[in-house]
């Protein structure tokens, strides 16, 4: 089988690289990746023109916004600093945001920002240091930038830093207690192969939007998900979505649609499971052998039936049990999106999703059982790499604190209080210095008002960044960073068998450098160049990192070129692994040999571990749990506030595809035709979202795509206050997260919480102000 397998990479690859070749005798194309896909650059008349890989069925739209990361006005052109930080010192400011900044020479601001690195590690130690969150900066795996960030941090003398992440901290948190180690029993245990071979019915809770798996950590060669969809809908499998919007799932399988109300997904799984109970439907023999906690979950179903949901989450109780058998029979693959979880009780769709499943007994099954997070990102449902793809090593952090990714600002608000995350009691440190790079929390973190209050207390804010983000506009140093086409980086993903040679295809903007290049010089001041560098350029550690990969592929009798023949190619295809299902079909078979790492060994639909943590608002097994915050008179209708289909997060909002997206600039909010009705909203009419956090415009697009009393309005728009000098001010562009709630999922994971809240809407009547987001703040040539 190696055997066979390298011949057909050797062949492989060496049809790929014809084709390359052939392109070259045409035009200079210039091979690069993205997050959400692979393609080649080549320059014609001056103008940047992106072309997807040939072997990519079906590329990404988000391709077209990269042309414009190369020049655009909102780029930043040199190191400046913020006039207040400049002439006052470092110290709390509310004038972040709002000040105006001074141009610095580099020798300059990386002096200035060495003193305040010393002067902070010397007063208040490693502890008040918090090095960024995370982001999605690059695709290529030397240039992450995060990985760059808390590198530096860690020689430097440690960091605070954060674990989880926004997208999927609740998840990420309770599984490991419920079903195995995350990435374990997430990417790959389900694939698209599987479903479009082995699949009867798709019960998708969330959807599995296209817009969502057009995203791959380290980037995406082919996205396969649409025809894996189209081939098992032809082979006969049936499609249920579950969720408030219809494009959450393609509208090439003929889905049943469920306009389910927002954040009930639970209280419909109770329902099913229900149904499933009193008629009999479900495996006992499987809860028995393979899953812990049964009998605690079988006694709350009991009054927990079809009517009891319809009540709460709007779908008839008769569709409720007429669904439960459906999905008794054949076999059936429950999903839960990522989108689930990030909410209010986000944990228990994720933990009854699974309960769901396992009384189907059809976990470990291909095709079959429960898999978290299938078309939220492209890196899922694939099979992993057979081996390893050139990455950074992660070096180690003296600091052992921590806090969960989205309690930036409590920490920031809230220094020495205590907080509780998975059975532990923390206490939040005193944060003197923030450090940021490859992230922008002005797009990913709830009630931006609150954040504004929360950057304004610490003493120094650093980032780095290729453009005026709002992230930049707050911070007190800003060191202007290239974007990919601008350096030479590898492209890889640990289930995407393409590995990229990315290729500089122009000049840094004005005087942007890389991150490695801004970290060695802050290294050189403070004394540790060669402990960060370890003597290497760039272009030798990107030979470095290859030569991990080029030694696996030898060690497994794969062709294994050395880095100058990789790069001279332009891109090499890796082997990939098995697609078995991973542990979740292996414990299937064996479930006392090869038993899963939770407490029990098995499928825990009760946690005892959960449990004795004593969290109401997380018990030891799925429930049903109320929401805080309901809609009323003041704030009637949901909002999902969901992720864009024109943009990765807020990256290139000023590109093509995204700019095209919006309506005379803004962004564009989807509402039910009786809900604009009731209101005397017309398509295309500029409105304005509020509650009582903040409020936000945005264009209204009338559509019954949306289920009643529920408005969309996608994240990423750049934050854009009307009045900077207000702390209330509202957003022009439409950043849906002036609206949402700064509020953990729960005391176990203590997740993002962004997903859903509620919202007034009307109509504007007073003058349209412009949209000045991508514009850049005043920039002195002098203090």
């Amino acid at each position: 089988m190696g055997e066979f397998c390298a011949c057909a990479l050797v062949r492989g690859n060496r049809r790929r690289n014809n084709v390359l070749r052939a392109q070259a005798q045409n035009a200079e194309m210039i091979p690069h990746s993205s997050h959400w896909g692979a393609f080649s650059a080549e320059r014609v008349d001056g103008a940047l023109i992106v072309r997807p890989h040939p072997d990519d069925p079906n590329p990404s739209p988000l391709l077209r916004n990269i042309p414009a990361s190369l020049s655009h006005p909102a780029r930043i052109a040199s190191p400046v600093v913020r006039r207040g930080w400049l002439a006052d010192g470092p110290g709390p400011d509310d004038r972040r945001g709002r000040d105006e900044f001074v141009q610095v020479s580099w020798d300059e601001v990386l002096d200035r920002l060495a003193a305040e690195l010393r002067r902070v590690y010397d007063e208040h130690g490693p502890r008040a240091v918090y090095g960024g969150s995370y982001g999605w900066a690059s695709a290529g795996r030397f240039h992450h930038a995060q990985g760059q960030l808390h590198r530096f941090l860690a020689l430097a003398g440690g960091y605070t830093r954060s674990v989880n992440t926004y997208s999927g901290g609740a998840a990420e948190v309770l599984l490991p207690h419920v079903l195995g180690p995350f990435d374990s029993v997430t990417r790959s245990v389900v694939t698209w192969d599987q479903l479009a071979a082995h699949t009867d019915t798709v019960l998708a809770f969330g959807g599995m939007a296209l817009k969502n798996s057009t995203v791959g950590a380290g980037g995406v060669s082919r996205h396969v998900e649409r025809d894996a969809m189209r081939a098992a809908k032809a082979r006969g499998t049936e499609f249920v979505l579950v969720g408030p919007l219809r494009a959450d799932l393609s509208e090439d399988v003929d889905a049943l649609w469920l306009p389910i109300e927002p954040g009930t997904d639970t209280a419909l799984m109770l329902g099913l499971a229900h149904t499933l109970l009193v008629d009999g439907l479900h495996d006992r023999a499987f809860l028995h052998t393979h899953t812990a906690g049964w009998p605690e979950f079988e006694a709350y179903l009991q009054d927990k039936d079809a009517a009891w949901a319809s009540a709460i989450c709007g779908v008839p109780a008769a569709d409720i049990r007429r669904l439960a058998r459906t999905i008794a029979r054949g076999r059936t693959l429950i999903t839960v999106s990522q989108s689930l979880q990030r909410a209010e009780h986000g944990e228990q769709p994720v933990w009854a999703g699974l309960a769901l499943a396992a009384m189907l007994g059809q976990i470990g099954l291909p095709g079959g059982g429960f898999v978290y997070g299938l078309g939220s990102l492209a890196h899922y449902g694939r099979p992993r790499n057979a081996v390893p793809v050139p990455t950074m090593v992660r070096t180690v952090n003296p600091v052992r604190d921590f806090i969960p990714v989205a309690r930036v600002a409590d920490m920031l608000l809230h220094p020495g209080e205590p907080y509780e995350y998975n059975g532990e009691h923390r206490t939040y440190p005193d944060t003197k210095l923030v450090y940021w790079c490859g992230g922008n929390p002005f797009h990913h973190h709830q009630d931006l008002n609150r954040l504004r209050r929360a950057v304004a207390r610490v003493d120094t804010f650093v980032v780095h960044e290729p453009a005026w983000t709002a992230t930049a506009r707050h911070a007190d140093v800003v060191l202007p960073a290239t974007v990919t086409l601008e350096r030479e980086d590898i492209g890889a993903g640990g289930t995407d068998p393409l590995v990229v040679a990315m290729r500089r295809a122009a000049d840094p903007f004005g005087e942007a450098r890389d991150d490695y290049a801004i970290f060695s010089g802050l290294a050189a001041r403070l004394g540790f160049t060669d402990g960060f560098t370890e003597g290497r350029t760039a272009r030798e550690w990107l030979e470095h990192l290859w030569l991990r990969t080029q030694k696996a592929l030898a060690g497994k009798g794969f062709p294994a070129p050395d880095f100058d023949e990789f790069w001279a190619a332009g891109e090499w295809r890796l082997p990939s692994g098995p697609d078995d299902g991973g542990v979740l079909a292996s414990f299937r078979t064996d479930p006392e040999g090869r038993p899963l790492h939770t407490p029990s060994g098995r499928i825990e639909i009760g946690s005892a571990t959960i449990a004795g943590f004593g969290y109401d608002d997380c018990p030891g097994h799925p429930a049903w749990l109320e929401p805080t915050e309901a809609p009323d008179e003041r704030h009637p209708l949901r909002l999902v506030a969901n992720q864009p289909a024109t943009r990765l997060h807020s990256q290139l909002d000023f590109g093509a595809t995204s700019a095209a997206a919006k309506v005379r600039g803004r962004e564009v909010v989807r509402v039910h035709p009786d809900d604009a009705a009731a209101r005397g909203i017309l398509d295309g009419d500029v409105v304005r979202l509020h509650n009582d956090r903040g409020a936000c415009l945005a264009a209204a697009r009338i559509t019954d795509d949306v289920r009643r009393g529920v408005v969309q309005l996608p994240t990423g728009a750049w934050y854009s206050p009307l009045d900077p000098d207000d702390p209330t001010a509202l957003c022009v562009h439409g950043n849906p997260n002036v609206l949402t709630r700064d509020v953990g999922s729960s005391r176990l994971a203590q997740g993002c919480t962004g997903q859903l809240t509620v919202v007034q809407l009307s109509r504007w009547e007073g003058k349209v102000p412009p949209v000045r987001a991508h514009e850049p703040p005043t920039v002195r040539t002098t203090a």
